[in-house]
């Protein structure tokens, strides 16, 4: 847009945004909360690589690129209906844990809080009628079933073995197999 200034170009782009001032503000928030899941599970990752849990360390480290692409996927239809994306800072995730037990009942208690965000988008998405986002947002509500029955299997798996050295490792090794999201 020759001759127009980047104050009055934003302008324009706001008001003629598809998205509603508290959609994008909430979607906004999601963004900031993916971005802070990656960053728990890189931190997760170090953990599990620090106490030579490589398979772990493995499978926290393509969480944490599920979240990247998370994040990306919301940032991206943010940028499609013509919202913006405001970046907040992320808080220091946890570098300590107790077990693997532990860090897996972590993820699972995260991921919890990460459904409980998706469905107040998705209900303030119902209540907008904001029919584009309800269903950008299925997407990530059949995701979360997928994070929460997998974290609860490895963490069923993980109260199965207890403290079986062996039985430890070969978990540790299945994990380790996991691919990325595609």
């Amino acid at each position: 847009m020759p001759g127009k200034n980047k104050t009055t170009r934003d302008k324009e782009r706001r008001d003629t945004a598809m998205l509603s001032k508290a959609m994008q503000d909430a979607i906004n928030q999601q963004i900031n909360a993916e971005l802070s899941s990656a960053y728990l599970y890189l931190s997760m990752s170090a953990y599990c690589a620090a106490t030579n849990r490589v398979g772990s360390a493995h499978w926290m480290r393509v969480q944490f690129q599920e979240e990247q692409s998370h994040a990306m996927k919301l940032f991206d239809y943010l940028n499609d209906r013509g919202g913006r994306a405001v970046l907040k800072a992320i808080a220091q995730p946890p570098a300590e844990f107790k077990s693997l037990l532990d860090v897996f009942r972590q993820v699972l208690e995260h991921e919890q809080e990460v459904t409980a965000k998706i469905h107040r988008l998705y209900a303030l998405a119902v209540k907008e009628n904001d029919y584009a986002t309800q269903v950008m947002l299925q997407w990530f509500i059949t995701e979360q079933i997928e994070e929460e029955k997998t974290t609860s299997e490895v963490i069923a798996q993980l109260k199965m073995i207890g403290d079986q050295g062996a039985a430890v490792l070969m978990l540790d090794r299945h994990l380790g197999m996991r691919g990325a999201e595609k």
